[in-house]
């Protein structure tokens, strides 16, 4: 099922072949058999317990009202030096934080609800992004909190980092798109490891409140996806100003990726852009 397009799954919403309960339902099923058992990819980190009752209430709301963007009802799992507010931990990989519940999501998380997209889970990651791992000379991937993530075409293979899990669970078809973050090649090197897209915004175009820094000049959140096109949707939800983040206070005016409420992104592939 995840191997369709976001546009894809997104005409199936509309036109009754699956519900967004369904799609949680197979994502976990999904997590199941190949995150937790089977190839134990490792790559999601913890599962939000209210994902199904967000679900059931965005079907409701989109017999009701229709759908509020391409991304309602999708699931979708977000790095884990995002912050997210509620069940979930906040932990960037780290076992010192594995009691840590942030007290609000981050802009990002709340601008992915906003869309109507279900946060199915937390994604895996190289601890701290990376930051501690390298100087403690650990793989990519590896974390204190959970352990290993696993390269789903060949265990042997670097998955990277520190997005690892972000990667890894789009390669293997857990969830249409992720989020990951990036400050040094942390977004597009396990994209490349993990033969997934990316797209690495420019610093600003995505608020960075709520995230773990590392960096004030590079730090970004980005999208993760199976194509540029799924990944420039999910940017479209993304951008904007943030009064917390002061590098956004220059965006002005209209910007999209995907003009037009349909058809989005069509012939997205042959375009060029100046993140």
């Amino acid at each position: 099922m995840f191997e369709y397009s976001i546009q894809e799954l997104a005409d199936g919403m509309r036109l009754g072949r699956w519900t967004s309960r369904s799609l949680i339902e197979e994502a976990l099923r999904r997590v199941a058999q190949r995150d937790q058992s089977g190839p134990c990819l490792n790559s999601i980190a913890e599962i939000n317990p209210e994902a199904l009752w967000i679900a059931d209430g965005l079907d409701r709301e989109l017999k009701e009202k229709g759908p509020r963007s391409l991304l309602h009802g999708l699931p979708v799992v977000v790095k884990d030096n995002i912050c997210t507010a509620g069940m979930m931990h906040t932990t960037a990989g780290s076992a010192a934080l594995a009691d840590f519940y942030a007290p609000q999501d981050a802009e990002v998380v709340q601008r992915l609800k906003a869309a109507g997209a279900v946060i199915l889970g937390k994604a895996c990651l190289s601890e701290f992004a990376y930051w501690v791992a390298r100087s403690r000379k650990m793989p990519s991937g590896f974390s204190s909190r959970s352990g290993q993530v696993v390269n789903p075409y060949d265990p042997e293979l670097d998955p990277s980092g520190s997005s690892s899990g972000s990667a890894v669970a789009v390669a293997a078809e857990l969830v249409p798109f992720s989020i990951g973050t990036e400050t040094n090649g942390s977004l597009v090197s396990p994209a490349r490891n993990n033969a997934v897209a990316t797209i690495k915004p420019t610093v600003g175009l995505i608020s960075r409140s709520g995230i773990i820094p590392i960096s004030v000049m590079q730090d970004t959140a980005g999208p993760m996806g199976k194509s540029i096109a799924d990944c420039a949707v999910v940017l479209d939800a993304l951008w904007g100003r943030d009064p917390q983040d002061p590098a956004t206070q220059g965006l002005s005016g209209a910007f999209s990726l995907c003009p037009g409420v349909k058809p989005w992104c069509s012939g997205i592939e042959n375009r060029r852009f100046n993140l």
